[in-house]
């Protein structure tokens, strides 16, 4: 595989090594080209520093991907975070393996606990790591058809189309991809909103600690500037959960913001994209824009990043954004001149129903703000004909379905019918098997899962096995 290194923000040079190269291998060589000591070089990429003992497909490293070498001698600022990537005391998970699709959920659900499985066979624990994490825990812990790393989506303008993404991080002072994180990201709001993580950046001069992240196209190889708008609500289906429209399950799908979770496979999401904005039924907001609810008609889910409407294709888009400036204009007091292939926009006065649209930027009719006709004194007698519905293109989605696709209604069962709460700290437990002693991880309490009560020796004469 070929790797992109630059040395201490000098340019990219391509190196050639294996997939099973170790990481050590690629100090030796950037060492021997830069006449340095490779144990005195650190190797950044993706906000974290690979250890020298891991392989370059162990780290995620992607074919053409662009690493950072850096020079450190020991004893410098960043001994510490070395001496513990080294030793694998501490190791952060990698960009490309973080699960952020649970990271939406609502605030009904910020106190739901994480199933935990405990590696040493004894009884199963929850502990509350918070709503980026919990919903996806549960479905690992007893859900079919799990995978446990989502892949990132964006839109690609070069692709022109819906892609999977590569998230990165980069330094918001010098903009270099040299900085290491203190923790990573754990919900897309950690990406998407400014200040919610910070870290160490190991160029030369630079004292910057607060991390940008951002996404590029995982499709082709891509130039330092060549970013792309992540698309947050598509994710993979990793609970095969079915389309609310067409109850397919499908790989790729869009999951709204409403409190059920409604899931979309990017088909329907289209054709529902598209017959809304037909029939003009996109939704105004003030904040966010022209935009559309949840397919299922729930309140509060309109989709804030408006990126998500690409998929209508450039054509589609076009229209889009034409229609949303016109309802942009018309909800601010504004309309269009009516005069055939004009349509200009116009801000009429207050004070006047002769109107005359603008000889620059449209046609130079002169119309009535009332009747929008050529203009005329008097009275407006034009008669308006009803609208029909033989356009209509009604997207409906059926009841049953609307139950069956929602994304976090397995998790929240599963929860229901094997969890019970520590009798100490009322965290919910989870018992994966095994006996009845339990111990909870959070507070490490000994009790029975039959009774309920600290575990004494009745329960261990009783009913230790059930």
């Amino acid at each position: 595989m070929i790797v992109f290194v630059r040395y201490n923000l000098g340019p990219g040079v391509a190196v050639e090594l294996q997939k099973e190269a170790r990481v050590a291998e690629l100090k030796e060589v950037v060492g021997s080209q830069q006449g340095v000591q490779p144990e005195h070089l650190r190797v950044l990429f993706a906000g974290k520093e690979l250890r020298a003992t891991a392989t370059l497909q162990g780290c995620d490293l992607p074919e053409q991907s662009t690493v950072h070498v850096v020079f450190s001698l020991s004893g410098s600022s960043s001994s510490r975070l070395l001496s513990l990537a080294e030793t694998g005391e501490e190791e952060q998970n990698s960009l490309t393996r973080l699960d952020l699709s649970s990271s939406h959920l609502p605030s009904t659900f910020s106190s739901l606990p994480v199933i935990l499985e405990r590696s040493d066979g004894g009884g199963g624990g929850v502990v509350d790591r918070g709503a980026e994490e919990e919903i996806e825990e549960a479905q690992a812990a007893g859900v079919k058809g799990v995978r446990t790393c989502s892949t990132f989506f964006v839109y690609c303008k070069t692709c022109s189309s819906v892609q999977p993404g590569k998230l990165r991080v980069r330094c918001r002072s010098c903009r270099q991809t040299t900085l290491t994180l203190n923790r990573g990201p754990s919900c897309w709001d950690d990406v998407l909103l400014r200040g919610r993580i910070h870290g160490v950046c190991q160029s030369d001069g630079c004292h910057g600690n607060e991390a940008e992240f951002y996404m590029k196209c995982g499709s082709h190889p891509t130039s330092d500037d060549e970013l792309s708008v992540a698309l947050d609500l598509i994710m993979t289906n990793s609970r095969d959960v079915p389309c609310i429209a067409c109850a397919d399950i499908m790989n790729v799908v869009l999951v709204f913001r409403c409190s059920e979770r409604h899931v979309i496979c990017l088909d329907c999401f289209r054709r529902y994209c598209q017959t809304r904005l037909n029939e003009r039924q996109f939704v105004y907001h003030p904040v966010i824009g022209y935009s559309l609810p949840c397919a299922a008609g729930c309140a509060e889910s309109l989709i804030k990043e408006l990126h998500h409407f690409r998929i209508l294709g450039d054509d589609q888009y076009g229209r889009y954004l034409q229609f949303g400036a016109e309802e942009c204009l018309l909800m601010s007091g504004g309309l269009m001149c009516p005069s055939p292939e004009c349509g200009a926009g116009l801000v009429p006065p207050e004070d006047s129903r002769r109107v005359e649209c603008d000889r620059q930027l449209g046609c130079g009719f002169v119309f009535c703000k009332d009747c929008r006709e050529r203009y005329h004194e008097g009275a407006c007698h034009t008669e308006l004909t009803p609208p029909t519905d033989e356009a209509s293109q009604v997207f409906v989605v059926d009841e049953e379905a609307s139950l069956r696709g929602r994304w976090d209604r397995a998790s929240l069962l599963l929860l229901q019918e094997t969890t019970k709460r520590c009798p100490q700290c009322s965290v919910p437990v989870e018992r994966n098997g095994g006996c009845m002693h339990m111990q909870c991880p959070l507070c490490r309490a000994e009790w029975c899962w039959l009774c309920g009560v600290t575990w004494n020796t009745e329960c261990m004469g009783d009913h230790w096995f059930g």
